[in-house]
């Protein structure tokens, strides 16, 4: 079995190279000339796009072949008082650099939104916004020139004080929305609200993709083993193109404990792979920690000194 590991958006070991820099309303209101503002917004877009290619440069150098990218590339894309602004247009060039550099080198990149991304909701408006922050994700999947399969990940959703009839709003929902858009989604167990178990009532009904977040599932479960739903999890992922993908991270503390810690505990990752050992050829495991890059290589660092894994290459490894 090959596990690769991968990290979320951003570096704790490469300087001044967020992806995410942004510039609220209000400053932009603050420019006088509104021309002058949008190119403003411009050169903040293109500067985290160029930031993001330096960090999938970083990644390479590095031997990391999965990456999330920042949902906040471009900001103020969906603001309702910017909606005449057509921001792919001046970004074309910065975005097809990206492409071209995942061509040269194949990396897995996907997407996970925001929370207010909610595709359950009873309130049009909201499900209105959430379909045009997942068209802007789009946009930029095909500004890169990645294929659009499996690429965004969200939770479920809202509970709404009746989680069944949340549930079925979400399948009711789900039939409003376009199937280019279908095609992007992966949905995962949260941390306080929808389960496994409920999560993969979803996936199974909608053929989604089921991400399983381990730390999630220990913060929020019906069952506490996990391992009877491991077959069904799989079975989400038959017909992508992909290898499964999960979510790893160590709550800070047993007070604290849906937050994130700053690395993954080696011990409860060894534990989790010795449970899945064998039952898939591929699986990715996106680290969900503060330290982000630097959590992925001190896990490394632990699993290549507890462990006799074959190693790949610095981030990925072979289970026997």
């Amino acid at each position: 079995m090959i596990v690769r590991l991968g990290y979320v958006a951003m570096s704790m070991e490469l300087q001044n190279a967020s992806p995410s820099q942004t510039m609220t309303f209000a400053q932009f209101k603050r420019i006088k000339d509104r021309e002058a503002a949008i190119r403003k917004l411009e050169r903040i877009a293109e500067s985290n796009i160029e930031n993001c290619l330096r960090l999938l440069k970083h990644n390479v150098g590095n031997g990391v072949h999965f990456f999330r990218l920042s949902s906040r590339l471009i900001p103020l894309a969906n603001h309702e008082e910017l909606l005449d602004w057509n921001y792919l247009t001046p970004l074309k060039e910065p975005l097809k650099r990206l492409g071209e550099y995942l061509k040269e080198h194949p990396m897995r990149v996907d997407f996970h939104p925001d929370h207010f991304v909610v595709l359950n909701t009873p309130d049009s408006e909201i499900l209105k916004n959430a379909v045009k922050t997942l068209s802007m994700h789009k946009a930029l999947l095909k500004g890169i020139g990645i294929d659009l399969e499996h690429r965004c990940v969200l939770h479920v959703g809202g509970g709404y004080d009746d989680k069944e009839k949340a549930l079925e709003q979400f399948i009711h929902n789900w039939g409003f929305i376009s199937p280019s858009i279908q095609k992007m989604i992966m949905l995962e167990n949260d941390d306080t609200t929808f389960t496994v178990k409920e999560t993969l009532y979803l996936c199974e009904k909608l053929g989604i993709p089921m991400v399983f977040d381990y730390h999630h599932h220990l913060a929020n479960h019906e069952e506490a083993d996990w391992r009877n739903d491991w077959d069904r999890i799989v079975s989400t992922w038959e017909l992508s193109s992909l290898p499964i993908k999960m979510h790893i991270s160590s709550p800070r503390s047993e007070s604290d404990f849906r937050a994130h810690a700053d690395y993954v505990d080696p011990e409860m990752f060894l534990q989790f792979l010795d449970e899945i050992k064998g039952t898939v050829p591929e699986i990715h495991c996106m680290i969900e920690a503060k330290q982000k890059d630097a959590a992925l290589f001190q896990l490394i660092k632990d699993l290549r000194e507890r462990t006799s894994f074959r190693f790949l290459d610095p981030s990925s490894f072979i289970i026997d």
